[in-house]
């Protein structure tokens, strides 16, 4: 699909979907944005802030045969290395626009992921990404509570495992303190009530203070949970303001979260770039 100009201007199909949301306003929000060549990185990211979202995907038809589209996410600050709810929202934009079962995706450091239908809502297929015990005081006192574990990976994903619901809603980290950290995600998650496991995930170093629905975050804790529930499937609440529900399946090396999409908005975005 051409590129029009309007005016001089740049012209890209455009969506804003709520991920890992049954109804408008709730999940986490994402631009989806499909391009005809890759804009200037700074461009890109210009467009992420003007959005103001967690992230907005960048969408170009893959040429190299390995997927159906590349895809890359940015936030207002940067481009990031994974991103899941907008990835499924890429997938519910393109499906609900072009027909079909599935959707594949190639990206630069997560690999190849998929959006499949299922039921009436998706499947988003990501990397499951295994933690170890550790330990990080530093954190522990910015987060200001004592959890019961410390799970970490390299790539800067932790787990915080606290004893109850009632100690994760009551956390109120020191955002600016977690921010100077680094750009890592704090996964804070416990036994649920409603759902099988509950989470709140605080990423200030990636410019998100408490996350909405974090489906990278979902990714770390599909394995940590598996292992903990003694079994591969569970459900999930992430307790953010606006909340965000899924499915978690361990599936050999990958995780399967299971959510519904709603498009709130579909239009073109206008860029100078």
């Amino acid at each position: 699909m051409p590129d029009p100009k309007v005016s001089g201007r740049k012209s890209f199909p455009y969506w804003h979907v709520d991920a890992f949301a049954s109804r408008r306003f709730a999940g986490n929000q994402a631009a989806v944005v499909v391009v005809e060549e890759w804009p200037d990185d700074a461009i890109m990211v210009a467009m992420a802030e003007e959005n103001k979202f967690a992230e907005t995907a960048f969408l170009l038809r893959d040429q190299t045969g390995a997927a159906d589209w590349e895809l890359r996410w940015f936030t207002p600050m940067m481009e990031i290395r994974l991103c899941g709810h907008a990835t499924l929202a890429s997938g519910h934009a393109l499906l609900d626009r072009d027909g079909g079962e599935r959707i594949t995706f190639r990206t630069r450091r997560a690999g190849i992921l998929e959006v499949s239908r299922s039921g009436a809502g998706y499947d988003l297929a990501l990397p499951a990404i295994p933690t170890q015990r550790s330990e990080w005081a530093e954190a522990v006192a910015l987060l200001g509570a004592q959890p019961a574990e410390i799970w970490l990976n390299p790539d800067r994903y932790g787990v915080y495992l606290f004893d109850s619901v009632e100690e994760v809603m009551a956390l109120a980290p020191d955002m600016r303190g977690l921010e100077a950290l680094g750009d890592d995600q704090f996964i804070c998650t416990a036994r649920g009530t409603d759902t099988d496991v509950v989470s709140r995930v605080f990423v200030p170093g990636g410019g998100v203070d408490e996350d909405s629905f974090t489906g990278s975050a979902h990714a770390v804790l599909t394995p940590f949970w598996a292992a903990k529930l003694g079994r591969d499937s569970f459900t999930a609440f992430q307790a953010s303001q606006r909340g965000g529900h899924a499915t978690c399946t361990l599936k050999g090396d990958r995780a399967i979260l299971g959510g519904s999409c709603v498009t709130v908005l579909e239009g073109r975005f206008y860029s100078d770039g």
